[in-house]
């Protein structure tokens, strides 16, 4: 058997806070990773973490969303699946990142998750609509709902996962021998104390 993982992600912000509100929790966002050290990390959501009016598909850099959101958090999830299983899924994931900016955060779709209704707009996906189209095309139904109804409270409350890491982004980038955020540029730091202020860390 082989793994994949979900980061389910903790940050501030205006927009997060909404979706804080509707979910109920405080991860609101999902990536899906093919490595526990996220290094071929997907999702649907900024494509810079410091402008929140631009989404849609990206690869997921955790040292810019560091830069981004010093203070977020990250709960790390695997989930077994078949070879065969994490090669499609892998393979559709380059196929989404070489088209993503056909791909788009699908706003229409947070009201209809209120209400209960299932909404699909072409090539628009909230994070983790996103991520549970990508495993139902592959076999693996994980809610019994519609895909457009998933939330990221359903992949924290997702059985047969195993938990990798829970902690601030700061301490798993340095667990990964990333580039830690105390040595910045100075160019780096005063871009991260405006990001720090438009986006309501404290």
């Amino acid at each position: 058997m082989e793994k994949i993982y979900f980061a389910l992600v903790d940050t501030p912000g205006l927009f997060a806070s909404i979706i804080r509100r509707v979910i109920g929790m405080n991860y609101i966002h999902v990536v899906l990773s093919m490595d526990q050290e996220l290094n071929e990390a997907y999702s649907v959501g900024r494509r810079n973490p410091a402008i929140p009016l631009f989404a849609g598909f990206e690869r997921e850099d955790a040292e810019k969303v560091e830069l981004a959101f010093p203070t977020a958090r990250y709960r790390i999830v695997s989930l077994e699946c078949t070879s065969e299983q994490k090669e499609n899924i892998y393979q559709k994931l380059r196929e989404c990142y070489e088209r993503r900016f056909r791909y788009h955060y699908c706003v229409l779709g947070l009201p209809m998750i209120l209400c209960n209704i299932p909404f699909y707009q072409k090539n628009h996906y909230t994070c983790s609509s996103f991520v549970a189209n990508i495993l139902e095309e592959n076999g693996m139904e994980l809610f019994e709902k519609h895909f457009s109804l998933v939330t990221p409270r359903d992949f924290y409350e997702l059985e047969n996962t195993d938990v990798i890491y829970e902690g601030t982004l700061h301490e798993f980038n340095e667990r990964c021998c990333r580039y830690p955020a105390h040595n910045l540029s100075r160019l780096r730091r005063a871009v991260r104390k405006i990001s720090y202020g438009m986006n309501g860390a404290v």
